[in-house]
């Protein structure tokens, strides 16, 4: 993707690609959308896709495959065992990132728990720039648990600093004096941070957590999941990157690193996942590890279709028209968003244009889920679907009172090739009206919570009629508009 001038003097994202395909969505009346959240129990994650008119929701398995992706999936090997169709992914991955061994699995989530069940041990801490929620999930059932060093830009909704996802470097050797190497399972380093905005890491910041981990032999653990993003920002805003070629800064950063495991829903717009380590023995330790909770060897748990359309989308992965889609898209959104006044994270991240809750719903008290509640609200006044990140988002503490989030993001993720510049304008239009309204928005109070990844299943409902007031202004203002 390419941003050109126009006569009017305005850079306009443009796309580098074409349709050739199109799905059909809809569009409800806000009392239909009223009705869907109602039945979803006011989380995104459990309304209906056919309901849906724009899923922002994630960029996770849905982005739009390229046409030599699907004609890759008609080769594809489909034996038990030996598959030809692993090789062929074994040597784009090796040639992309240069390390010796590829161990597949179904998606990111199931690498995280072969590198927890073989790293982590109870009492044991992993230390990382800032969490995700499985890979949260993964170390605590194990037994350990996580400390994040995030840099103070971190947490700024609005900062000028390129590399908000940076580890502070004072924070990390404070952190293995404190907890001694031996208790310290990993260091993981999490490109393009999720949970605070999809904000990108610098190889300089790499290059020092990398020297500090092998001086004190400490195992560094990458997730390559939002890579394609920051490789862009890689490539456009660290210094002396602007000329380099996408694979060398590929090169350069899992050398750096002991295992690098990714999620191809995300990495590759595909399916699927793995973990790439160069050390035999750690190697070994993994591998048993494969056929007991994914699959064969060379399969994982993935299909050979998938995994044909991911050694060709990782492949295209190294254009930089293909990594700039989204960030372009992204930054695009939130200056439509700015521009009407709505606030939200700055410099734009990867992944989505995240919404600060916190400003947005100022009067809702954080124990009420303001970041869901702008969710739910967004979806009754757009059609559109995002996700809260957020204190929901998070896990109660061991006494079972809320451990409340430092931010509160309604994510508004931007799947690669999927959608037009008119509808993200809509997007804004929609959630501009609804700032202007946004003292009618309420709090939100579980009915059903489960203990574990409750964002995902659990149901909440309004605390009072602010769902109906909502949904009628909408119709006072609009009439039968959509």
């Amino acid at each position: 993707m390419s941003k050109v001038t126009f006569l009017s003097g305005e850079n306009i994202p443009l796309e580098m690609h074409k349709v050739r395909m199109v799905q059909k969505v809809n569009l409800l009346p806000v009392e239909e959308r009223l009705q869907s959240m109602r039945e979803a129990g006011f989380n995104t994650f459990l309304l209906k896709n056919r309901d849906v008119f724009m899923d922002m929701l994630t960029d996770s398995g849905v982005n739009a495959m390229s046409q030599n992706q699907y004609a890759a999936m008609m080769q594809a090997d489909d034996s038990y065992a030996g598959s030809e169709t692993y090789y062929r992914l074994e040597a784009v991955l090796q040639d992309i990132f240069g390390m010796k061994h590829f161990l597949p699995a179904h998606q990111g989530r199931a690498c995280e728990h072969i590198i927890a069940k073989t790293l982590v041990t109870p009492g044991s801490v992993a230390l990382m720039n800032y969490h995700f929620t499985t890979t949260k999930a993964h170390i605590t059932l194990t037994g350990g648990s996580l400390e994040e060093l995030i840099g103070d830009e971190g947490f700024k909704i609005n900062s000028d600093e390129p590399f908000k996802g940076d580890i502070d470097i004072g924070k990390l050797n404070e952190a293995i004096k404190r907890h001694g190497k031996d208790k310290i399972s990993f260091v993981r380093i999490e490109a393009g941070t999720n949970l605070i905005g999809g904000q990108p890491v610098s190889m300089a910041n790499m290059r020092e957590v990398s020297r500090i981990c092998r001086s004190g032999g400490i195992k560094l653990v990458y997730d390559a999941s939002l890579l394609s993003d920051n490789l862009y920002f890689i490539k456009t805003r660290d210094p002396g990157y602007q000329d380099a070629d996408i694979k060398s800064i590929v090169r350069e950063i899992a050398s750096l690193m002991d295992i690098v495991y990714f999620s191809a829903r995300k990495l590759g717009s595909a399916r699927g996942g793995g973990i790439l380590v160069s050390d035999d023995e750690l190697f070994l330790k993994m591998r048993e590890l494969v056929p007991l909770y994914e699959g064969f060897l060379t399969y994982g748990g993935m299909s050979v279709r998938e995994m044909e359309a991911l050694s060709v989308g990782l492949q295209e992965t190294m254009d930089i028209d293909v990594i700039s889609q989204t960030p372009i898209i992204v930054e695009a959104l939130c200056n439509e968003l700015l521009a009407k006044g709505v606030p939200v994270v700055t410099p734009p991240g990867g992944l989505g244009c995240h919404v600060d809750a916190m400003q947005f719903c100022s009067h809702i008290p954080q124990d009420q889920y303001p970041a869901g509640a702008l969710a739910a609200a967004i979806f009754i006044a757009s059609g559109v679907r995002c996700m809260e990140r957020g204190t929901m988002s998070e896990q109660r503490n061991e006494d079972g009172s809320e451990r409340m989030a430092e931010m509160e993001l309604a994510r508004l993720a931007v799947p690669r090739r999927v959608f037009t510049l008119s509808q993200v304008k809509y997007t804004a239009d929609r959630i501009a009206w609804l700032y202007q309204n946004r003292r009618l928005i309420g709090g939100l109070e579980f009915t059903e919570e489960p203990k574990v990844l409750r964002f995902f299943f659990g149901r909440l409902q309004p605390i009072g009629g602010w769902a109906e007031q909502l949904a009628e202004q909408f119709r006072k203002d609009f009439g039968d508009s959509l």
